[in-house]
């Protein structure tokens, strides 16, 4: 089940069009429109709800993606290198997304530092295609995988903060 805030969240991301992937020539242009515009509306809706936290950009054709991503814990900032490359059955197949910097600290990922999206994500993708987009992923798939996984990770020790005099004050 989704909760209310999850329902809020995907209410106002648009919901895309296009049935199109990179092999489609002018109909992908079209359906690169649509991410771009999910795209531009989420993080437009998280900077005013204060819950700024990736940030992407593409190379020219939009087949590849990359950026950061963040998350807070214990008011310290936890920033990751993201990537992704559209799927060639995109936007049937979801993409995948990536932390390299992550790779192998934790079984709910896959070599190369891909999160795992098969048991919750995927699913969800499936019943909503084309529909769903880059936005989407990152709402509900990167999105709940850093709220989970993050904090674990930290209590583990399986990652430290860049700079141990905040986190040794944020401790204290």
């Amino acid at each position: 089940m989704v909760d209310a805030h999850t329902k809020a969240v995907l209410a106002g991301i648009p919901l895309l069009k296009t049935n199109a992937g990179p092999r489609d020539g002018d109909k992908w242009n079209e359906r690169l429109k649509e991410e771009l515009v999910g795209l531009i509306t989420y993080v437009k809706n998280n900077k005013e709800s204060d819950n700024d936290w990736f940030r992407l950009e593409s190379n020219k054709e939009g087949t590849k993606w990359f950026g950061k991503c963040w998350a807070i814990v214990d008011h310290l900032k936890y920033e990751f290198d993201v990537q992704f490359d559209i799927p060639v059955g995109y936007p049937a197949t979801n993409p995948e997304i990536a932390l390299p910097e992550l790779d192998g600290k934790t079984a709910k990922m896959y070599r190369g530092g891909k999160i795992c999206l098969t048991d919750h994500f995927k699913p969800l993708w499936s019943r909503n295609v084309p529909r769903f987009g880059i936005a989407h992923a990152m709402a509900l798939g990167l999105s709940p995988w850093l709220a989970v996984e993050i904090p674990d990770l930290i209590s583990k020790g399986m990652i430290t903060h860049k700079n141990p005099a905040a986190a040794a004050a944020a401790s204290s």
